[in-house]
């Protein structure tokens, strides 16, 4: 799924590897998909992009916005998996959205549980996209000790660590995929309740929180997750579906696999103690 890291990454790859290139076809779903939302009509689209020019691509929380000439946005929501093909690729069979470019290259747009392909003229009116492209993002200078204090103090004390993380759209791009390795670091409870935690653990989890995104997008996002051309991301994470039958790096122990706010948690017993 798209997060921070994710979405920094792709976006930047597109900047690389399509910017100056033009639409020269936008061809429709060939397997509908009923969790796919789109931006208005979908039949418009191939009107909307084709032969337009791409001039660049931002990452915003979870959304990959690839930007075209004359402010048209082709805005891609977390669960949208986006693929760059070559001229000499197969086309898959399926997908949500295929975009042609000027040199024979493909993009092609799959959408595997839920995901908004969104293509549009100057704004979307859509409140997650919105916070995406106006909220300070952890990887930014402005996202600072004195602004997490206050999305600390705005905060109920009976918020658990991960629902304070990844609920409400806190900091946009922030889910239950990155949280893991977050708040194994910084040693805290997923469970646990900001009631429970003091100074010293809101500075250790803002002083974390920055430096292990900051990791994740330096070293092209997760090993979990694929980028723009289908290799995995070169941050091997520590806590997933994929190690959770180790043991903990630290210290040893099991790690344990919960259910909880919609989503599986990670955690080691002995390193993140629930108090």
């Amino acid at each position: 799924m798209i997060e921070i890291p994710e979405s920094q990454t792709v976006a930047r790859q597109v900047r690389e590897t399509l910017a100056g290139r033009t639409v020269t076809g936008v061809f429709n779903a060939t397997h509908p998909h009923k969790f796919t939302w789109y931006t208005g009509d979908p039949l418009e689209y191939p009107m909307l992009l084709t032969g337009r020019k791409i001039v660049g691509a931002e990452g915003c929380g979870a959304f990959i916005d690839v930007l075209l000439e004359n402010d048209m946005h082709l805005a891609l929501s977390d669960g949208v998996i986006l693929r760059l093909y070559g001229c000499e690729d197969p086309i898959p069979a399926k997908y949500q959205l295929l975009v042609t470019l000027d040199d024979g290259s493909f993009l092609v747009c799959t959408v595997a549980m839920y995901g908004g392909i969104n293509a549009f003229p100057g704004k979307l009116d859509n409140p997650y996209y919105q916070g995406a492209r106006t909220k300070c993002s952890p990887l930014e200078e402005r996202f600072d000790a004195g602004y997490f204090s206050r999305l600390w103090a705005a905060s109920k004390r009976n918020l658990s660590a991960k629902a304070f993380l990844a609920t409400e759209q806190r900091i946009p791009g922030l889910g239950n995929g990155v949280l893991q390795d977050i708040l194994f670091r910084a040693g805290i409870h997923p469970k646990r309740k900001l009631s429970t935690l003091g100074d010293a653990d809101a500075e250790r989890l803002f002083r974390t929180l920055k430096s292990v995104l900051r990791e994740m997008t330096d070293r092209g996002g997760r090993d979990t997750e694929k980028d723009l051309f289908g290799k995995p991301g070169g941050y091997a994470v520590q806590l997933s579906r994929n190690t959770c039958a180790e043991p903990c790096p630290v210290c040893g122990g099991p790690i344990v696999k919960e259910a909880y706010l919609g989503g599986a948690v990670y955690y080691c017993p002995g390193c993140q103690p629930l108090k």
